[in-house]
C-alpha cells in the first residue's frame, strides 16, 4: 500500500492510496463480492467480534473494496477515517445518528439540497433534532440562530442550485467557539477543488454518486474526519444499521478518483465558459457561478477554491415557461437531475430536486420557477453552447 506518511499531490493519492494487492499481484484494486469471511478458528472469530484484531467480519461493515475507496478519499479529503454509505443521503443519515441525540439542535443552510432538508424537518424531528435554517452566507444569522444545546452545524458549499460560496473558516471558528462541529458537503467540489478540513471544518460529507463516480454509474455516500466521531461513532451506525455500500459501487468510485482530478479541472473550465456566454445573452437574467466577477463570493471563492466548480444556474426571462421551452429545445443534454456526470446535464429545480418544497421555502432558498441548473460535462463548449442555443433564442 502506498505510504501515506509521505507528501504525496492529490493526482497521486487519487490514483495510487489505499490500494492493498492481494496475493495475485493484481495492479488494478480487486472486487471482493462477498458476505462474509473463513476465520483460522474459533479463537480469531472471536477475536475479530470482539474487536481485540483486526480484520473482516462481515460485508455489512468490512469489505476489503470499500475498505480501499475509505482509505483513498480520507486521504484525498486529509482525513483519519471514512465511512462508505450506500447513498449521500444515508451518509448524511449516519452522520446525523452517530453524532446527534433527543434534544439536540441543528443550524444548516438554507440552501441545502431539498431531500436533506425534508430530512431534517420531517424525519429527524421525529426523533427529538430540531433544525434552524439560515442564510448560508450571513454569518449574523448563523450567530442568532445559535442555541444551547446546538451540535452541529451543516451546510453545502458551494450550493445546490445557486453556487453561493460559505466562509469555512469563519463559520467552523463560529461552531467550534459554541461548542459545535461544522459538517461541510463536499459534493460541488470535491477534495480537488476544496478541503473544508484543512479550513477548520470537522466532517465532509460526499454524495459519491456525482462526481467521485463522474459516469453516473453507482450510487453511493461517504463520511470523512476523524478517527473518534467517523471511525467510531458514524462507523457503529453503519455496523448496526446496514446502509453499506457494494463491493462493486466502491470499485466504480475507485475507478472514479484516479481521474477526478483532471476531470474537475476540465468540467470547470468549460463551465466558466459556459457561465461568459450565458451572461452576456439576453434572454438570462442572471448566471449564478463563482468564476464571474458578478458572484457576489467571488473572491471568497477563489481564496478558498482552486477552481469554480462545473455547475451553474441562471435565471431565464418568462419564468417557468421559458425555462421548460429551453430545456425541451436541447437535443444532446441530458435532462435529469443527477450532477456531476461526464455527460452536461440540464433541469428546472423549482419542479424536481427542490419540488418538494413549499413555494415559501424555494423563494426563501432564491429558487424562482425561471431558474435551470446545468452540470457542465465534458462535451465540447461549443457543441453544449450550440444545443442551448436553439432554446435562448427561441
Amino acid at each position: 500500500m502506498l505510504d501515506l506518511d509521505g507528501e504525496w499531490d492529490m493526482a497521486t493519492l487519487g490514483v495510487r492510496a489505499g490500494q492493498v494487492r492481494t496475493q495475485e499481484s493484481e495492479h488494478s484494486e480487486a472486487i471482493f463480492p462477498t458476505s462474509s469471511y473463513v476465520f483460522k478458528n474459533a479463537a480469531e472469530a472471536a477475536a475479530r467480534f470482539a474487536g481485540e484484531i483486526p480484520g473482516n467480519i462481515y460485508s455489512r461493515f468490512t469489505n476489503p473494496t470499500v475498505r480501499t475507496f475509505e482509505q483513498r478519499l480520507a486521504a484525498m479529503e486529509g482525513g483519519e477515517a471514512c465511512v462508505a454509505t450506500a447513498s449521500g443521503m444515508s451518509a448524511i443519515l449516519a452522520l446525523c445518528m452517530g453524532l446527534l441525540q433527543s434534544g439536540d439542535h441543528l443550524v444548516a443552510s438554507r440552501s441545502i439540497f431539498g431531500t436533506t432538508v425534508i430530512l431534517f424537518t420531517k424525519y429527524l424531528a421525529r426523533f427529538g433534532i430540531d433544525t434552524s435554517f439560515v442564510d448560508l452566507t450571513d454569518p449574523v444569522a448563523w450567530q442568532a440562530a445559535l442555541r444551547p444545546n446546538t451540535r452541529l452545524l451543516f451546510l453545502e458549499t458551494p450550493s445546490n442550485p445557486l453556487t453561493e460560496v460559505a466562509d469555512i473558516a469563519q463559520l467552523a471558528e463560529l461552531a467550534h467557539a459554541h461548542g459545535a462541529l461544522l459538517a461541510v458537503d463536499n459534493c460541488f467540489c470535491t477534495p480537488v477543488l476544496q478541503r473544508p478540513l484543512a479550513l477548520g471544518a470537522d466532517i465532509v460529507v460526499h454524495s459519491a454518486t456525482k462526481y467521485l463516480d463522474g459516469q453516473g454509474r453507482c450510487v453511493g455516500g461517504a463520511v470523512v474526519g476523524d478517527a473518534k466521531r467517523v471511525g467510531e461513532d458514524v462507523f457503529g451506525v453503519l455496523r448496526t444499521c446496514g446502509p453499506t455500500m457494494s463491493p462493486f459501487n466502491a470499485w466504480v468510485f475507485l475507478k472514479g478518483l484516479e481521474t477526478l482530478q483532471i476531470r474537475m479541472q476540465a468540467h470547470c473550465a468549460s463551465a466558466a465558459e459556459l457561465a461568459r456566454r450565458l451572461e452576456a445573452h439576453p434572454q438570462v437574467q442572471r448566471v449564478y457561478h463563482p468564476s464571474l466577477s458578478s458572484h457576489p463570493q467571488h473572491e471568497l471563492a477563489a481564496r478558498q477554491q482552486s477552481g469554480a466548480g462545473g455547475v451553474l444556474s441562471f435565471d431565464l426571462r418568462g419564468g417557468k415557461e421559458a425555462a421548460w421551452r429551453l430545456i425541451d429545445a436541447t437535443r444532446m443534454l441530458s435532462i435529469t437531475a443527477n450532477l456531476g456526470d461526464a455527460k452536461s446535464t440540464i433541469t428546472h429545480p423549482a419542479t424536481t430536486t427542490h419540488g418538494r418544497l413549499s413555494p415559501e421555502e424555494r423563494a426563501a432558498a432564491g429558487i424562482g420557477d425561471g431558474l435551470v441548473r446545468i452540470s457542465v460535462g465534458l462535451e465540447s463548449i461549443d457543441d453544449i453552447w450550440r444545443d442551448l442555443l436553439a432554446g435562448l433564442d427561441a
